[in-house]
């Protein structure tokens, strides 16, 4: 669903500006990206700042792109507000599960809204799980991507932050079901569908398969 609303645009124009002044401004970009080493030394603003920078036009693109066509579902279902706060959150948890994983590799870095974004997607899926991506069904779109996700974390498939897409896959699960709990009982059989990744990642990290 397209949607124009004030709190879309505000956020695509924000991500546009942040990311365009960290292109032209390299101590800027260094300054607010994602590092665990920076973020061990107490630059907690790292968490939320490198979601806003990205690493080139296409990156960018990508990602308004992607937020531009479900941002309008979540809106509609569950209202700006709460729109905000499930974008934010899936932002922090998706840096978070990145500095769990990599809480000792105080060289890593990565910046891009792909958290929030996917946690936007995947909160999208929650509330509509029959909508079409590409015309596959949501529900085996948002299974099948975490996944890949999980699989990319494993073998470290190319300069992707795997776990920060999934991270913010679990915000915008665990957010919008706060939110919105009625799903438990309207749409189960989802709910329960959608957190099979989730409990996936979880059992091979608690068996030592996932490194």
């Amino acid at each position: 669903m397209l949607n124009l609303s004030l709190v879309t645009i505000v956020i695509i124009a924000a991500n546009v500006i942040i990311s365009f002044k960290g292109f032209e401004d390299r101590l800027f970009f260094e300054r607010y990206k994602f590092n665990v080493g920076s973020i061990k030394r107490n630059e907690h603003i790292r968490m939320f700042s490198s979601g806003f920078l990205h690493a080139d036009t296409k990156h960018l693109a990508f990602n308004m792109i992607t937020l531009f066509f479900f941002a309008g579902t979540v809106i509609k279902d569950l209202g700006s507000y709460n729109f905000i706060i499930i974008y934010i959150a899936s932002l922090i948890f998706g840096n978070l599960l990145s500095l769990y994983f990599h809480k000792d590799e105080y060289w890593y870095s990565a910046i891009g809204a792909s958290g929030a974004v996917t946690g936007i997607l995947y909160s999208a899926i929650l509330l509509e799980p029959t909508l079409r991506i590409n015309f596959i069904p949501g529900y085996i779109f948002g299974v099948g991507y975490l996944l890949y996700s999980i699989y990319g974390m494993k073998k470290r498939i190319g300069n992707i932050g795997h776990d920060a897409h999934f991270g913010g896959a679990i915000g915008g699960y665990v957010i919008t079901l706060v939110l919105e709990p009625s799903l438990l009982k309207t749409d189960l059989l989802y709910v329960g569908l959608l957190a099979i990744p989730i409990v996936i990642l979880f059992v091979m990290y608690k068996t030592g398969k996932l490194s």
